[in-house]
């Protein structure tokens, strides 16, 4: 059986004496296997970087750009192999895949400006024969720790910028749809970057570990869930890491009783059920504003769901496929069976999709849920999956009062006609990223991606201005060259400009 290997130092090695079954989700059977790293294993990847560093570090930002320009070409030419691995492993629909590498070539695209992004700033004379100026210096070796579900976007937001900013990189993508990462990051190679600069090691706990632990590993970049996130953010700042940790969401989207309810319908499909809903941004929750807007909102969907397709990604014309596993089927089941128990209403049931030749799948079905309130289990727990749940709410205050209150605040939406209403929920929700009928307010590349409370841990947001923040430190260099025959005597105070 095929054995899913790490490239360290250019070459793709697997010489773990640990494997890991990689599924297709699709189908429920074991279609290959993923080398797990030891610490061994893991010391030889940063090794190899902390080697490549140093000339990696001097050559000049144009050239690590160049290298950047030819490497969006490889990912673009490669697309369609990388997005048939993406659902052979995670499940995506083609289309699905598709976008998802497109917003990782992005940033791909982001970091070709690195002679602009890494210029510094100068100010000359701001003493008498003084000039001052700053400088965006790489950190050294960095590691990023990515999710099962964006194999090819989520690791494309850390190493193009940690890369053409200097730095060394090691990445620990998820042991569960290994491939097309594996797949991306060799094609580095091919760009014409040095070996060593970007090193891929599979793996589990024990990999994490070796990287949080290792002196040469200066930052973390890491995207999951929340309870990791915070372990992930703690250990590696008590070993004197810079760190961002993505945690996780519960993204509500309200809906006025002067929405366009027949788009908020159509957003809301595609938002709380793309991707099986197994994305940080996925809207998860509807919170209406009056009962009338609720019936509407709830028949319309109802009505809607009717079209929605769940099946392999080898159809392209499905919508949606299955979840990562075995357990996380049932646990979004669990979910759905809680809700119902609790007094919710299951309006359209996903719990048992009947998929022709994919009996054995890791499917979920298109599940809409009425009646939630706040107090329910799969109101609180990140659900992970194609569940969207209805709040009925008075006012839009009490609406926003649910969002403000809740752990997490990741991305949010209004659907309105209204602007005042829209301005005033822009403004004061406690929310890292906020949509005006825009159901998955992603950032582009060139802003930054994160969210607030519980779902970030750290300063810097990922990707865009933020991920040069986070992959240098700043100097500051002030010189003096004394006019000929100028000297001054010994000065005790602080020096100033007054």
């Amino acid at each position: 059986m095929t054995v899913v290997g790490h490239l360290i130092n250019g070459e793709i090695i697997a010489a773990d004496d640990r494997t890991q079954d990689v599924y297709n989700p699709a189908t429920g059977e074991v279609s290959k296997q993923v080398a797990l790293a030891s610490r061994a294993t893991v010391e030889q990847a940063i090794a190899a970087a902390q080697a490549a560093y140093p000339e990696w570090r001097d050559t000049p930002a144009i050239k690590r750009a160049r290298v950047m320009f030819k490497f969006k070409q490889l990912l673009e030419q490669n697309a369609d192999e990388i997005c048939a691995l993406i659902g052979a492993e995670h499940g995506k629909i083609s289309h699905d895949a598709a976008g998802e590498l497109q917003r990782g070539i992005e940033n791909v695209e982001y970091a070709c400006c690195a002679p602009e992004l890494l210029k510094g700033e100068h100010s000359k004379n701001v003493a008498a024969n003084i000039d001052s100026w700053s400088e965006h210096q790489p950190l050294g070796v960095v590691a990023g720790i990515t999710p099962f579900n964006f194999p090819a976007m989520v690791p494309l937001w850390m190493y193009p910028m940690a890369i053409v900013c200097g730095n060394c990189f090691i990445l620990k993508p998820s042991e569960r749809d290994p491939s097309s990462t594996l797949f991306i990051a060799a094609l580095l190679k091919e760009a014409g970057l040095p070996d060593g600069v970007m090193n891929v090691v599979n793996g589990d706990k024990e990999a994490v570990d070796a990287l949080l632990d290792h002196e040469d590993i200066k930052a973390v970049s890491f995207v999951g869930s929340t309870p990791i996130a915070e372990t992930i953010y703690s250990t590696a700042n008590a070993n004197g890491k810079r760190c961002q940790a993505l945690g996780g969401a519960k993204n509500h989207a309200i809906v006025m009783p002067d929405a366009d309810m027949d788009n908020a319908v159509a957003q809301l499909l595609g938002a709380a059920f793309g991707s099986s809903g197994e994305r940080c941004m996925a809207l998860s929750v509807a919170v209406a504003v009056g009962d009338a807007a609720a019936d509407a909102l709830v028949s319309k969907m109802q009505t809607a769901m009717q079209d929605l397709k769940v099946g392999p990604c080898t159809n392209a014309s499905n919508d949606f496929g299955p979840v990562i596993t075995r357990q996380h089927q049932q646990k979004v089941v669990g979910f759905i069976d809680s809700a119902e128990q609790q007094g919710a209403n299951v309006v359209v049931d996903g719990r048992n999709p009947q998929i022709e030749g994919h009996e054995n799948g890791f499917f979920v079905g298109g599940t809409l849920i009425d009646n939630v309130t706040v107090d329910m289990d799969s109101y609180a727990a990140e659900i992970f999956g194609p569940v969207l749940q209805v709040v009925r709410v008075n006012t839009m205050q009490e609406a926003m009062d649910i969002i403000n209150n809740h752990e997490y605040g990741n991305g949010t939406c209004i659907f309105t006609r209204d602007g005042e209403a829209a301005r005033y929920f822009s403004d004061q929700i406690l929310v890292g990223m906020v949509g005006i009928n825009v159901p998955l307010p992603v950032p582009v590349a060139y802003h930054s991606f994160g969210g607030w409370k519980r779902s970030l841990f750290g300063d810097l947001h990922a990707y865009g201005p933020d991920a040069v923040r986070f992959y240098t430190k700043r100097k500051t260099i002030t010189q003096r060259w004394p006019s000929a025959g100028v000297r001054e005597g010994a000065m005790f105070s602080m020096p100033t400009m007054k």
